[in-house]
């Protein structure tokens, strides 16, 4: 059994409910278990992450949190900083399945989020897992 580290980004906690309830429900109908952490927003989750791989504690990492289109270009640079990061643990050899959403507006982001719709906590799981069997199937 795996354990896997949700690191959730809350600045849109109604849209991260879903995220959430999306990834535990794929995690527990894998059979593994999870925790779940909290950061400020999406640009802290690969700095989180990498902390807690120091630690050992867990297999794989979920990356989650909604980054939504505003007037500035701030959004740029929260989605495209947020997957380098996690891009870059992932070619250290991490297992992160990366759920951060970079959307236009709130209703993109319902049907993403939501596990009745699309579901990407439940596929961000899935890919941390699929990474993480990767990584097993390639150390032996």
């Amino acid at each position: 059994m795996a354990k896997i580290l949700i690191v959730e980004a809350r600045f849109y906690p109604h849209l991260n409910d879903m995220l959430l309830a999306g990834a535990q429900g794929a995690v527990e109908k894998a059979g593994h278990s999870h925790e779940t952490v909290t950061v400020p927003g999406a640009l802290e989750i690969p700095a989180a992450i990498a902390l807690a791989a120091d630690s050992g504690s867990f297999d794989a990492f979920v990356a989650l949190g909604v980054v939504i289109r505003g007037e500035t270009y701030h959004f740029e640079i929260v989605a495209e900083e947020s997957a380098r990061g996690i891009m870059a643990l992932t070619l250290d050899g991490l297992a992160v399945g990366n759920g951060i959403l970079t959307v236009e507006n709130e209703a993109q982001a319902i049907a993403r989020a939501d596990p009745r719709q699309s579901d990407k906590g439940g596929h961000a799981v899935k890919a941390a897992l699929a990474l993480l069997d990767l990584r097993g199937r390639f150390a032996r």
